[in-house]
């Protein structure tokens, strides 16, 4: 098996999975969810909010023993297609759903998010094998760059489906775009679990009592001994507060277009369409800029960028303006989130890789996600004011660009 076919393999499962997170948790079902299934209930937000914070919640407790376990037996291909699964299932069924189900669409919300976050684990843990040091830069943004290629490719296809709007009487089509976006997940992931081999190690179950003993054991030396990686536990800190406030930038940008700043559903699609487009070119441009000056440097210029991007929105008074800021957002999102994933592949040990990148995704990258739109809903119920729970994100970026400055681009080895 080529090299160029592994990688492109690769890439294209992140072609396929963006199709869940622009449909499903950024766009059309949040919107469907609040003014269908909770027949557009006040109610609604909070228990999308719950949705969103419990399934990363959840995400985030098992991630790293699960990555401990897929490291320990080697069957980390194993551990991602049970999670793809679970996520395409689910998605496929939450096309049934419909007014007044909303304990039942809530928990198949739940298991496919679960799903596509928990496969990031396992998947964002190839990226060391398929790359060397010099050219991970590259490869992640490549991966990112295809991520929103997949996204803008499923705007296009379901766009006709919604160009009545997210509402009761367009409701079998909004539907049937759910079950589009489980299709075009299941079809584009198909070629990793066709291509990619796991090294051989010593033959042993995936899951067994002595695993899941053996991963707790690995997963309890991690957090003991994770200081004798300072500039990782750095780097993780870091990534907890800002990597917060981008996904509540992304979990809250239709509601916040179409509450503040009245944008219809038309509109957001050709919104979203744009805002992939740049995160395209974001992607690899400063794909490249990684493998220059180091992932480093990249991300805290990226989270300079997202300084302006937060400025930029809360003066936003008309939706020309947002549109702009939407185009910068992009390109910010993508190079900001390859860049750290190079960041963690370079300071990760070999031998802990999937372990230690369930905490990347999983402990610092899941968790922070209930933490952000928790703050983001306070700060919005208390002000009344959308603006002024977007202005309370700069406090996560300011604190994640500090730490970050004191993150050393080192080796993965311990340091004293």
């Amino acid at each position: 098996m080529t090299q160029k076919k592994k990688v492109f393999s690769w890439l294209l499962f992140d072609f396929a999975n963006t199709s869940f997170s622009v449909m499903m948790v950024t766009f059309a079902f949040p919107l469907f969810f609040k003014n269908v299934i909770c027949k557009g209930d006040p109610s609604g937000d909070a228990l999308w909010g719950f949705g969103i914070s419990l399934s990363m919640l959840l995400v985030a407790l098992i991630s790293p023993v699960l990555g401990a376990a897929a490291d320990y037996s080697g069957k980390r291909k194993h551990f991602l297609l049970f999670f793809t699964v679970a996520s395409v299932i689910a998605t496929a069924l939450l096309s049934f759903s419909g007014p007044g189900m909303v304990v039942a669409a809530l928990i198949l919300f739940i298991v496919a998010n679960m799903g596509f976050e928990g496969g990031l684990v396992f998947y964002d843990a190839y990226l060391k094998e398929l790359a060397s040091d010099k050219s991970v830069g590259r490869l992640s943004g490549y991966g990112f760059a295809m991520g929103y290629l997949g996204a803008l490719s499923i705007l296009l296809l379901v766009q006709p489906l919604l160009s009545k709007g997210i509402v009761f009487s367009n409701m079998p089509n909004v539907q049937l775009s759910f079950l589009v976006a489980a299709i075009f997940f299941a079809l584009f992931s198909a070629p990793l679990f066709l291509v990619l081999r796991d090294e051989k190690i010593e033959e042993r179950p995936a899951i067994s009592f002595a695993a899941l003993i053996t991963s707790v054991k690995e997963v309890k030396y991690t957090v003991q001994h994770i200081m004798s990686y300072p500039d990782l536990a750095r780097f993780l800190l870091a990534y907890f507060f800002y990597n917060d406030a981008i996904l509540t930038v992304i979990a809250f940008s239709s509601i916040y277009a179409q509450n503040t700043l009245g944008f219809t559903t038309g509109e957001l699609i050709q919104f979203f369409m744009l805002v992939q487009t740049t995160a395209i070119a974001g992607s690899v441009i400063f794909g490249f800029v990684t493998d220059k000056i180091g992932p480093k440097k990249t991300i805290v210029l990226t989270l300079m960028i997202w300084f302006v991007v937060i400025f930029s929105a809360i003066l936003a008074d008309s939706k020309e303006l947002f549109f702009y800021t939407g185009m910068l957002a992009g390109m910010s999102m993508g190079s900001s989130q390859a860049a750290s994933r190079s960041m963690m592949a370079l300071l990760t040990p070999r031998e802990h890789v999937t372990e230690f990148f369930g905490f990347y995704d999983g402990t610092f990258g899941k968790a922070s996600a209930v933490v952000g739109p928790l703050v983001f809903g306070l700060v919005s119920a208390q002000a009344g004011s959308q603006k002024s729970a977007l202005a309370s994100l700069l406090l996560f970026f300011a604190i994640g660009l500090l730490l970050m400055t004191r993150v050393r681009s080192v080796g993965s080895g311990p340091q004293k």
